[in-house]
């Protein structure tokens, strides 16, 4: 495998731009044995893949910024099209003009597809770029520094009027950021402090711990999974004034040590799937949409049987059909422990009739450390962003939506944490 272009050549290619174009040399975007097996072609449109990564010597990270690829429609087809060089946070180490500040290590895109938001982990910062429709790239519009620390999480309510993003940093917790018709970000305008007592882990759960916020599908409800409090919440905002309120009775409890972390809904049934980062195991929830309430159904491990080491989850999706349900599981006790030796997984879950979820069986990434993991939006293609080996493994889903086909390391990148999608012109 080509590895990705090291952080000193991303820097010299922007000397004298603040976002660096790089031209793809061959073997920029990794193909590895992939490239050996045939895939089918014609499914999945030509899109555009942007890649958050950490970029911190505190997170032992060695990502860039954010990176553009051009995906093709076969696997082995990850083109690099631009690399927005970010702050490595080292004071000895230059910073080239215009670089955004470090950790774009979350991202979203509006629905148009014509503006991207990342939050800066560790930082106060969330930037707003605007992309070019002719050939994906991105131009910063605007950092805001929101006072508050280590944003995680972010998202757009469905006006497009308001950008909500998730503080993890203790206290924890949930702000509101108009968007102008630009796409430029503004002031604070609500911010929701989430109540309850730490639960008992000594260093994950010191507080409120936000570390998600989505909205339903009726776009009515933001739920809100706590790791610090064990709880998941739910609120609503107001989309004139962008206030946050709790719904009443206001959050499910969780059982103590269980760390909600992430949460996907069902595309057509009143469920919800939460993925728990301490105990390692997902929760399955009834949801009432019209009271927005989640009540648990179940709960069960996200690892193999087979597990005897330290684990992290870290992911959840579920099927286009709604038929199963994927958790990816982070070897290792934390982000300060190595993880490994072997590669970590992703399980495969079937959503049984009462709604709960029956163990398929668990897929390697091919790689350690999968943070993020996400359904391209044709539904045929997984990735998933391994964030210790620095690649990006990419699947196809069999057409009874259970079986994840490794088509292997697709790309090469430095820490990736994150992946979003827009369908090219």
């Amino acid at each position: 495998m080509s590895h990705p272009p090291s952080r000193r050549t991303v820097l010299l290619a922007s000397a004298g731009s603040p976002l660096a174009l790089a031209a793809t040399a061959p073997g920029a975007a990794a193909a590895t044995d992939a490239s050996a097996h045939s895939a089918p072609r014609g499914h999945a449109p030509v899109q555009y893949a942007y890649v958050g990564s950490r970029t911190t010597k505190a997170r032992n990270a060695r990502g860039v910024g954010i990176t553009v690829w051009r995906v093709g429609p076969g696997r082995d087809s990850w083109d690099l099209l631009q690399s927005v060089p970010a702050d490595d946070g080292d004071p000895a180490t230059p910073t080239p003009a215009g670089a955004i500040p470090v950790n774009p290590s979350f991202l979203a895109l509006n629905p148009g597809g014509t503006r991207l938001y990342a939050v800066h982990g560790d930082a106060t910062n969330v930037s707003a770029f605007s992309v070019n429709a002719s050939d994906g790239t991105l131009t910063l519009l605007g950092t805001v520094d929101v006072g508050r620390r280590n944003p995680v999480h972010l998202t757009l309510d469905p006006t497009g009027r308001w950008l909500v993003v998730a503080f993890l940093a203790v206290p924890g917790c949930v702000v509101s950021l108009p968007v102008g018709a630009d796409g430029s970000l503004g002031a604070a305008a609500g911010v929701l402090e989430l109540p309850g007592t730490a639960g008992p882990h000594r260093s994950a759960q010191l507080g409120p711990n936000p570390h998600h916020a989505v909205f339903d599908p009726t776009g009515r409800w933001l739920v809100i999974p706590d790791r610090g409090l064990d709880r998941v919440f739910v609120a609503a905002l107001d989309p004139t004034t962008g206030a946050l309120t709790l719904n009443g009775p206001g959050w499910a409890q969780t059982r103590e040590l269980e760390g909600p972390r992430h949460i996907a809904f069902h595309p057509d049934r009143p469920l919800a799937y939460v993925i728990n980062e301490l105990r390692s195991t997902v929760t399955t929830y009834k949801w009432n949409a019209t009271a927005g309430i989640l009540t648990p159904l179940e709960a069960q491990p996200s690892t193999a049987p087979w597990t005897t080491g330290d684990s992290r989850a870290a992911e959840i999706a579920v099927s286009p059909g709604g038929g199963h349900v994927f958790a990816s599981n982070r070897s290792g006790a934390g982000d300060s422990t190595p993880g490994g030796p072997g590669p970590d997984t992703i399980g495969v879950f079937a959503v049984e009739r009462h709604g709960g979820l029956k163990p398929v069986g668990w897929v390697s990434t091919q790689g350690i450390r999968p943070r993020f993991f996400g359904l391209e939006p044709s539904g045929q293609r997984l990735f998933a962003a391994n964030e210790v080996t620095d690649t990006i493994a990419g699947f196809t889903l069999g057409a009874d939506g259970r079986h994840l086909r490794p088509l292997g390391v697709v790309a090469g990148t430095g820490s990736p944490t994150c992946i979003v999608w827009r369908a090219a012109n």
